[in-house]
């Protein structure tokens, strides 16, 4: 009986410990320092009719498909191996994709924009995949295709720490630089 006793006393302390004031204590912290992240990095627009609009988070990716915009990475996840002839087909199918979008772009599709990634949302591409979009994007909004290189470079972020990672472009944010460049001509 005396350790049944124990036990619940022990189970009662760790539920306090792992359950109230950890979870409390990370919460608060990350609240005072990542603020942003931990709210979800979410992006809001103004809008003349009222209070700011919820568009997305900048740490998710979106589904974008109009021509007028970057669009990012498939919005698929999976567990399909690259050899299978399933994966073959989605890439195949995803080609296609690219391919009616953009006719006259006779460039090679990077590899990044006909498969999904291990999250299956991913909210970057690579600086490369963006410029092959930029000719489309900018004949669809009548741009000069600087002028949305320009955005898409704003949007790029670096290196972290200039050694970690790739250069990476979020998708989101440039699609909105894109609007609100487009609203203002």
């Amino acid at each position: 009986m005396k350790k049944f006793g124990t036990s619940i006393r022990l189970l009662a302390v760790f539920t306090v410990i792992c359950g109230i004031l950890y979870p409390v204590a990370v919460t608060g912290i990350s609240q005072l320092l990542f603020q942003d992240k931990a709210n979800g990095s979410m992006i809001t627009i103004e809008t003349q009719e009222g209070p700011e609009t919820l568009v997305g988070s900048s740490l998710l990716g979106q589904a974008f498909t109009e021509p007028q915009y970057l669009i990012g990475r498939p919005q698929t996840v999976s567990n399909i191996s690259p050899s299978s002839g399933e994966q073959a087909a989605a890439v195949s199918e995803r080609i296609d994709f690219w391919e009616e979008l953009n006719p006259l772009n006779q460039a090679d599709i990077p590899m990044e924009l006909v498969t999904a990634s291990a999250s299956g949302v991913d909210p970057h591409i690579s600086p490369e995949a963006a410029a092959y979009q930029v000719e489309r994007i900018a004949a669809e909004r009548g741009m000069d295709a600087k002028q949305v290189q320009d955005i898409i470079d704003e949007q790029t972020s670096g290196r972290a720490f200039l050694i970690f990672g790739e250069p990476a472009v979020n998708v989101l944010e440039v699609n909105l630089a894109l609007d609100e460049a487009s609203a203002a001509e």
